[in-house]
Formats: C-alpha cells, sequence, structure tokens
C-alpha cells in the first residue's frame, strides 16, 4: 500500500511539474522572441537614422549632381548569349543613391554617398555569391570624365534565396576646385556597373527581368 502511495504521490508530483515546464518553456520563447523584436528594431534604427558624416555642415554653394547612368544602372547575365527568362544568371540594380557634400572658401568638395544594391540569382546562377563590380565617376557637368574609381561589392546569397538588398556607403570621394568661384554645380558624379557593351544595349532598349529569377516583367 505504501508502493501505491508513493507512486500516486510521484505521479501526482510529476503531473503538477508539467504545467510549470511548459510554461517555463512558453516564457523563455516569449523572452526570446522580444529579444529577437528589439534586436531588429535596433538595428533598423541604427541603419535609418545614422547620418551621413557630412550632414547639416555649412557648404559654400550647391553639391554636384549625383545621378545613376541608365545603360549602367542593371546587371543581367545571359547564359550563352540569349535574351531570354531562362537563360539568366546573377542580375542587380541600382536602386538609389543619397548624396551630401561639404565644402567652404577654396576648399575641395568632399562627397559622401549611399547606394542601395538589389542583387539577384537567376535560373542559370551557379553557388551563392557573387562578386559585383561598379563604378564611379566624377564630371564636369555635361563633359568630359575627371576621375573615374572602380568597386568590389561582394555578395553572398542564403541558401534558398534568390535576390538580397546591399546599401554601400563610400566618403572621401574629392573633387578639387580651382579657385573659390568654382561651385558643386559644375560638376557630375555617375554611378554603374561595369557592365558589357551586350548589357548596356539591353539596358537602353529598356528590355527588364524581374531580379530575383529572371521572369520577364510588364513595362
Amino acid at each position: 500500500m505504501r508502493r501505491f502511495l508513493i507512486g500516486l504521490l510521484a505521479v501526482a508530483a510529476a503531473a503538477s511539474a508539467l504545467p510549470v515546464q511548459a510554461q517555463t518553456r512558453q516564457q523563455d520563447r516569449e523572452r526570446q522572441e522580444e529579444q529577437e523584436r528589439r534586436d531588429r528594431q535596433q538595428r533598423d534604427e541604427d541603419f535609418e537614422n545614422t547620418p551621413l558624416p557630412l550632414r547639416q555642415r555649412p557648404n559654400a554653394g550647391p553639391c554636384p549632381f549625383v545621378r545613376i547612368l541608365y545603360d549602367a544602372a542593371r546587371y543581367v547575365e545571359f547564359e550563352g548569349g540569349q535574351q531570354a527568362s531562362a537563360a539568366v544568371g546573377f542580375t542587380g540594380e541600382i536602386e538609389g543613391v543619397e548624396a551630401e557634400c561639404v565644402y567652404r572658401e577654396a576648399d575641395p568638395i568632399e562627397i559622401d554617398m549611399e547606394i542601395l544594391f538589389h542583387l539577384g540569382r537567376g535560373p542559370q546562377a551557379e553557388g551563392d555569391s557573387r562578386t559585383y563590380r561598379y563604378w564611379v565617376a566624377v564630371t564636369e557637368r555635361n563633359s568630359a570624365i575627371l576621375a573615374k574609381q572602380y568597386f568590389d561589392l561582394p555578395v553572398n546569397f542564403e541558401r534558398g534565396q534568390d535576390r538580397t538588398y546591399v546599401r554601400e556607403r563610400l566618403s572621401g570621394i574629392t573633387i578639387p576646385r580651382a579657385d573659390i568661384a568654382v561651385s558643386g554645380s559644375n560638376f557630375e558624379v555617375l554611378i554603374g556597373f561595369e557592365v558589357t557593351p551586350e548589357m548596356a544595349e539591353f539596358n537602353r532598349a529598356g528590355a527588364r527581368f524581374r531580379i530575383d529569377a529572371g521572369t520577364p516583367s510588364a513595362q
């Protein structure tokens, strides 16, 4: 009889412990989810609210005009040179750019910028990584190129991921000025991918495929 009672007590104790354990696990999950939510929110706030280094500094004149060159705004690989959705490899698009500058008296113009890239993997893309190459050029407004620099943008796609966004920050772009009378409006900054002549022609023609898998989209 004693054994039976002990057994009943043990069962009762175990039964009473189960809800407590379940409640503890639920509380742990809730705490973890809340912490992850706070972490994501903090990362978003840090990124969105971090100003470019030159923000709010007074200028002696307007900033140079910054734009994405249309012919080089998109990067689309085609297997075998076939411009078809099934032949698309890695893709990329420069979706936007923000820039700020500062200069005083006869000082050079210093520019900081942030570029938003939308990158993808089509059905012919091999591997989970790709290093894209893009350039930034400084020109006299509607005239000759004064300087051009190339940059590598390595991108890793997670398993099962066919597209991703990358924000690239560049600082220290410097444009010398002959004298105090030369303002930023005399210059232009262009941005684009390093593309082949065929890619440039594809862009000029206005043809488009979706960034993630090369599916034709209405335009």
